[in-house]
């Protein structure tokens, strides 16, 4: 019996990266999600961003590598558990060690929305519960969608421009972000 397709869902990816080319790291995480058989494309790149490392521990910051971070629209016929699933072994191509938690990393993804979905379960969150904080994440993804409506009602261009985001240090990196995909 042939398989029903799926149906398209846009979803959103965080992405960083804080040791060795960082940028490379990026470029190569996102050739590997668009790789021909994936069920994902990447469909836009926001520009790069440069910030702090964010850690649990006081003066993680300083101790720390800053992080290149980046956001992609992203297209897939996966379910989010399924998504979560491809973007770790993504991770694990990158040689993402998860030794240290909130610890300096070559790669790392995270599912920022789904469509419109929430979602709690032991594996994911959804939106991702950082997303509105963080300013790597918001500015990002401002870029791409600004319009973009959060499930909550919150509009994506409204958090970067709140005064909790523009006063978290970041620098945009200049470049163009979709050469990441070349």
């Amino acid at each position: 019996m042939p398989e029903l397709s799926r149906s398209v869902r846009t979803a959103y990816l965080g992405l960083g990266s804080s040791l060795g080319d960082r940028r490379e790291h990026l470029r190569r995480a996102l050739r590997a999600l668009n790789a021909p058989g994936a069920k994902v494309r990447v469909r836009a790149v926001s520009p790069i961003y440069e910030s702090p490392h964010l850690g649990l521990q006081a003066g993680d910051a300083e101790r720390f590598p800053p992080h290149l971070n980046c956001v992609a629209r992203i297209e897939t016929t996966l379910e989010p558990l399924e998504l979560l699933a491809a973007t770790q072994a993504v991770e694990t191509l990158g040689q993402r060690q998860r030794d240290t938690r909130w610890g300096p990393r070559t790669i790392d993804i995270d599912i920022l929305l789904y469509g419109a979905l929430e979602l709690r379960s032991a594996r994911l969150i959804l939106p991702h519960p950082g997303l509105a904080e963080r300013a790597f994440v918001v500015r990002p993804l401002a870029d791409l969608a600004p319009d973009l409506g959060l499930p909550d009602g919150r509009r994506v261009g409204d958090l970067a421009a709140s005064e909790a985001i523009c006063a978290q240090r970041l620098e945009r990196i200049e470049g163009e972000a979709n050469d990441l995909l070349l």
